[in-house]
């Protein structure tokens, strides 16, 4: 019962969060937002969390979302903003055409690239293991790759992270079972495991940095892979779209814009 209480809670975090993004954006998209998707209008799901958009009392920010105003600003663009905390659903809208770009925790690894075409990278990041340490000797459960043979790791469901996975399970020539989770955002996992709800998970090491210090016995020191380029996904076809995006983001840079959003999220 307290698990399952524990696990009602974070849903209801997670919705009235995303509740609370979606009046936002109604109200902060680029100029024109209440006009109807088409034309000139950019349809961007981007995912709910610490990094990409989030609630910073009383205001919607973000790494991804300041800078991708930003960019729509130098190439004078409108922005609609869809957020989301389920990735295969973005991703599904994505290839139906429902959203032009998807900004989420998406390395732009070489599998990555056979499916979608992918922006500059915007920011590093790698994928590393979050699990809770004893409280009495302060030591995490697993303390190496290895120590995870025969257990099983939850990852948002058709993220990048399961493919790490499969590749450790290679690489170790042992059992690691993935446990796929279909509502919730890294962020969400790692408040799991938090509370005891799920014993490991994998996310990015900037979602869990952004959430460790309000739970002093967890634990994001084990990488499980190397530092990778995060990048914004579209469709293969949308080369054009992708070069604009591209052009934004160098503008950006040059203005020095990106290195005042850096130091906000990145300390």
């Amino acid at each position: 019962m307290k698990l399952l209480n524990t696990r009602i809670i974070v849903y209801l975090i997670a919705l009235l969060a995303v509740l609370a993004a979606m009046v936002s954006l109604r109200h902060c998209s680029s100029p024109n937002s209440d006009r109807e998707s088409g034309g000139d209008t950019i349809d961007v799901s981007i995912e709910y969390s610490p990094l990409s958009c989030y609630m910073y009392d009383d205001t919607l920010g973000g790494f991804e979302y300041d800078l991708i105003r930003a960019m729509a600003r130098h190439g004078g663009a409108t922005i609609k903003y869809h957020p989301s905390v389920a990735l295969h659903s973005s991703i599904e809208g994505l290839e139906k055409g429902t959203y032009d770009v998807l900004i989420a925790q998406i390395p732009a690894t070489t599998d990555m690239k056979e499916q979608f075409l992918f922006t500059d990278a915007v920011y590093l990041d790698r994928q590393i293991l979050v699990q809770l340490r004893d409280s009495v000797t302060r030591e995490p459960r697993a303390r190496s790759i290895l120590d995870l043979a025969g257990d099983t790791i939850r990852v948002v469901k058709d993220s990048p992270m399961e493919d790490r996975i499969h590749n450790l399970i290679r690489e170790i020539g042992d059992t690691i079972y993935i446990d796929r989770e279909e509502e919730y955002t890294g962020e969400q996992l790692v408040m799991m495991v938090a509370t005891g709800q799920v014993k490991y998970a994998v996310v990015n090491q900037s979602t869990a940095a952004a959430l460790a210090g309000r739970y002093p016995l967890l634990d994001i020191g084990q990488s499980v892979s190397f530092t990778q380029f995060q990048s914004w996904a579209l469709r293969k076809t949308d080369s054009e779209l992708c070069d604009s995006l591209n052009s934004w983001l160098r503008a950006v840079k040059a203005s020095g814009e990106y290195d005042a959003i850096s130091a906000k999220y990145f300390k």
